[in-house]
């Protein structure tokens, strides 16, 4: 039986993020035999760009490549054990499949983060630009569907909690367009600007001196080579602030999907019954509650992120190193691949939540009957808004205090606000100078939404436009 074929055994597991949310297409760049591969790549970088200048014989740079590519994780951590040292482990492994006319050859003039720092850089820029985006693009393009089909739906719009004017289903979910696609171009600025480094130990290039006369551009060379460019100045390790931004971007990103999340989640509530999550024949709601229906993968994206949104703080610290180095981030950036696979994970399950690839149609219910009842249930009210306006524009010196004692009288005696308005002495001459047509917006709240759907359907379809690039 092949490896690929064994099932693991999740018992044994630690992280619920290996087994219950796992991404597989992120386990060939961010799992640890992923990382593994990313630094032997980096040694192989290395020795082709010696051969390049000279330095070492093209077929030399060849044995050291062939063998970079037979490495394991297996192999180096069994190494690592021996001498206590992970990236010299590797370039023992490394040395071990090569002539000995290669070995000189393999780790030459690099330090161990030479080899870690752009190797994370470069996976961490391959996870978001092949995994994370276009995952996030399927999202977008999801709620931009969503949008455009609800652009009209009135429903009604809530502030603290509590009703507030009426708005569109299709602009509540174009926020969260916009907000998404936002964060989606700054996750793509971050990554690209992921940067490593070939400077030595302290980096000031010291050992390259010796080999090349000009060690930058043999940084550069190297580092273009695999797709990145140099930090501007680096000292053991690369600079820490495009990491740090990459970080905060899909945080921040993260904080998105919560707020959505938990909007969608509230619209689910007994008492407002507006949206539905997809529920299974089979599905289990309560292990005592047979009837209970529970918006569970909403609640499981605003979960995933209170655990990891708090992961930014050690980012942030991991700012802050001696010197020209400590091993104080050592530790800490060896979780920043789970923060990633708990984000996409998160995206995924949206997605799956919200829209159905397949039948290419929504997969959350929306009730607009609900939506239409909600908003009765506050129509009279809601007509203080634009009566304020519109007695003000009339001429009412102090249109909104005089419309706010009608309204606590009407509440406390429950009365019609709007009758009560029309037949109120102080404010009837101006009444009789607002115009017949904008009474309709009085007689028919749903029709006092503004500029809602056509601004839902701007933002919708100009998002639409963006992610085009990356669904190709």
């Amino acid at each position: 039986m092949s490896e690929k074929s064994v099932t693991p055994n999740y018992s044994e597991l630690f992280s619920p993020t290996d087994f219950r949310y796992t991404v597989d297409e992120l386990k060939p760049i961010l799992s640890e035999e992923a990382f593994v591969k990313y630094k032997a790549k980096v040694e192989a970088a290395l020795a082709a760009q010696l051969a390049e200048i000279g330095v070492c014989s093209e077929s030399a740079a060849k044995e050291i490549a062939r063998s970079c590519e037979r490495v394991t994780a297996k192999q180096v951590y069994a190494e690592e054990a021996r001498i206590k040292h992970d990236v010299r482990a590797l370039a023992n492994v490394i040395r071990d499949g090569v002539s000995d006319a290669a070995k000189p050859y393999v780790h030459l003039a690099a330090t161990s983060y030479d080899i870690v720092d752009t190797a994370n850089a470069l996976r961490l820029k391959d996870a978001v630009k092949r995994v994370v985006i276009p995952d996030l693009a399927k999202l977008e393009n999801a709620l931009i569907l969503i949008a455009l089909k609800y652009v009209d739906n009135v429903q009604m719009g809530r502030t603290h909690g509590q009703h507030a004017e009426p708005i569109t289903f299709g602009f509540s979910i174009s926020w969260y367009v916009s907000r998404l696609g936002q964060r989606i171009l700054a996750i793509e600025k971050a990554a690209d600007s992921l940067s490593g480094k070939f400077a030595g130990a302290v980096g000031v290039y010291g050992p390259l001196s010796l080999l090349v006369s000009n060690a930058e551009k043999f940084e550069k060379g190297l580092l273009v080579s695999l797709g990145l460019m140099p930090s501007e100045v680096s000292t053991q390790i690369v600079q820490p602030e495009p990491i740090t931004d990459l970080m905060h971007s899909i945080v921040s990103a993260f904080g998105v999907l919560a707020n959505f999340a938990r909007d969608m989640r509230q619209l689910q509530r007994t008492e407002i019954s507006e949206i539905s999550e997809e529920f299974s024949e089979s599905q289990v709601g309560s292990s005592t509650m047979p009837q209970k229906r529970n918006p569970i993968n909403f609640e499981n994206v605003e979960s995933m992120w209170k655990k990891f949104m708090p992961q930014m703080v050690t980012v942030y610290m991991d700012q802050i190193s001696e010197h020209q180095r400590d091993l104080t981030n050592s530790l800490s950036q060896r979780y920043l691949p789970e923060l990633l696979v708990a984000f996409d994970s998160s995206v995924r399950r949206l997605t799956r939540t919200m829209w159905d690839a397949k039948r290419n149609e929504a997969r959350i219910f929306v009730d607009t009957s609900a939506m239409k009842k909600n908003l009765e249930m506050s129509a009279d009210d809601i007509t203080a808004e634009p009566l304020y306006i519109l007695l003000s524009n009339a001429g009412h010196p102090n249109a909104h205090e005089a419309v706010r004692k009608i309204v606590q009288r009407t509440i406390s005696e429950k009365k019609s606000f709007l009758e009560a308005a029309k037949s109120d002495p102080e404010i009837a001459r101006y009444i009789a100078k607002i115009p017949k047509n904008k009474w309709k917006m009085l007689d028919s709240p749903s029709l006092y939404v503004g500029i809602a759907p056509k601004k839902a359907k701007r933002v919708a379809l100009a998002w639409q436009k963006e992610m085009l690039r990356f669904s190709r």
